[in-house]
């Protein structure tokens, strides 16, 4: 063993020491100012320097990418925390007239109450939307505080992708800033009090049967992970289903660096890997004519933190399903706590993670505007991913699993489904979920055909598909007829051919 104080005949152990962090560390932009805070080993920033460091960074994530043109209209999807908050104060920074180079886009704000899902409490609800109310009022943009009951009265056109005009809606940069110098239009400030006082916080409203509907639907699922996952897609829904029916062709997500890091290794383990480049990419395309887009992809949550602390960004802290639970209730939360532990020890886990996301591309084919609903996912409206070769070993284990369902299939399912007509006719009443011929509708592998491998997952986790809201239960009626018609189609034309 080594001695401390032991001689090695003359020889002196020189070990090399790791500089310390001091506070009298100069601002390594400036070189002047005493440095505030120590984002990584080597970058430490005053002040001053911080702030413009923080907003060049938004902003030159939106113009790299170019996406976002002159006019167009934006809705920020904000959810109370601190990397959704600094996108909106940064958003109103870029829009204020002291800004340099001004954003040009009219935005809007969206927040979710998704507090029937997560067990708050209606004080409680109340409470956290009237402080995000305050916010989103002093910020002057139109604003939607809607809870999550509402996609229980969604239409079915949102799990359609629509179509966007490239002429009109899409136009190049060029052609953008030259019809914004032509056409530059200014709102008066009665024009933008009356914006703000068309909508009011009555969205947010909710009836008491799509409430227990919604109770219904998550108490039917086993695990917190299939949990999240829904939470998510229905949260994507109706977000969606607002943008579309404000006019609005981007929505801006507060995901940021350390949050798509997590996102990423979750989606691995939850068999969406075909979907990561859309899922942590900048922009994703997927519903064709509103396109998500992710400017705080770059920023740490260190620097979130920083920056909310130093400059008072509002924000408000709303529970979630994972809140106080322990790290392996769900893969989510599980991959949080590891990539998070790792950080603390090894600074560079979530750069690394991110770098590694920008690299990816789908292997799937393009999301073409023109490819039927049928080839997109029920739920998360990707690309099928389930149609592979038959003699690769996913499709062995497709062929297990449905062995095994013909195995155990109930003789009950095998009785002829009462129609609807006949159903309402006879004087049976529709509950809150739409209509009772839902209670009939798709079973778990009736609906395996049309969601991609990770959706089959969470569906494969609920006791019953029937507290699907209606909208879902009826494209998915409506897929499998028209798969079914095909089929028809198909074999009567091959009987052609074979009589010829």
């Amino acid at each position: 063993m080594c001695q401390v104080e032991e001689d090695y005949n003359g020889l002196e152990c020189k070990q090399e020491k790791i500089p310390v962090p001091t506070l009298n560390r100069k601002c390594m932009k400036c070189k002047e100012g005493t440095a505030v805070l120590i984002i990584r080993v080597n970058d430490s920033f005053c002040r001053s320097c911080f702030k413009e460091y923080f907003i060049h960074k938004f902003r030159a994530m939106l113009g790299k990418n170019r996406v976002i043109f002159l006019q167009e209209k934006v809705l920020l999807a904000v959810s109370g925390g601190a990397a959704s908050c600094s996108m909106l104060s940064q958003v109103q920074e870029g829009l204020s007239r002291e800004a340099p180079k001004k954003l040009r886009f009219v935005p809007g704000i969206i927040y979710i109450d998704d507090g029937g899902a997560c067990g708050r409490s209606a004080e409680e609800r109340q409470r956290s939307n009237a402080l995000l109310k305050s916010i989103f009022t002093e910020t002057g943009f139109t604003y939607f505080i809607v809870s999550l009951e509402q996609v229980f009265s969604l239409p079915t056109s949102v799990l359609v992708p629509g179509t966007s005009d490239p002429d009109p809606s899409n136009p190049s940069y060029k052609q953008a800033v030259d019809q914004y110098i032509k056409e530059k239009q200014t709102l008066t400030e009665e024009n933008v009090a009356s914006a703000v006082a068309q909508l009011s916080i009555e969205d947010s409203a909710y009836s008491p049967e799509h409430k227990l509907a919604l109770e219904r639907l998550f108490s039917s699922m086993k695990t917190l992970t299939a949990k999240e996952d829904m939470l998510q897609t229905l949260r994507q829904h109706l977000i969606l289903h607002i943008a579309r029916e404000n006019g609005y062709s981007k929505v801006m997500m507060g995901d940021s660096c350390s949050r798509l890091a997590v996102k990423l290794l979750s989606n691995i383990a939850l068999g969406r890997g075909a979907a990561l480049a859309s899922d942590t990419g900048f922009s994703d395309p997927r519903y064709g004519d509103v396109v998500i887009v992710r400017p705080m992809r770059d920023y740490s949550s260190k620097e979130i933190a920083f920056y909310s602390r130093m400059f008072n960004v509002p924000s408000v802290f709303i529970s979630g399903l994972d809140t106080q639970t322990h790290d392996k209730t769900s893969i989510q939360r599980l991959t949080e706590s590891f990539v998070t532990n790792l950080q603390s020890d090894f600074p560079s886990t979530v750069s690394t993670i991110y770098r590694t996301s920008e690299k990816l591309h789908t292997v799937m084919p393009p999301q073409s505007q023109t490819a039927e609903p049928a080839s997109k996912c029920l739920l998360c409206l990707c690309t099928l991913d389930t149609k592979v070769d038959k003699a690769s070993a996913f499709h062995a284990t497709l062929v297990s699993e449905q062995l095994s369902q013909i195995k155990l299939q109930d003789p009950s399912l095998d009785a002829p489904a009462q129609s609807a007509e006949q159903c309402c006719t006879e004087g049976q009443g529709c509950g809150p979920g739409g209509c009772c011929s839902s209670n009939r509708l798709p079973s778990h592998q009736d609906l395996k055909t049309l969601l991609c491998y990770s959706c089959r997952l969470t569906i494969k986790d609920m006791v019953a598909t029937n507290t699907l809201p209606p909208y879902i239960i009826t494209e998915a009626e409506k897929r499998q007829k028209r798969s079914q018609m095909k089929m028809e189609i198909s074999e009567y034309l091959l009987e052609d051919d074979e009589e010829d």
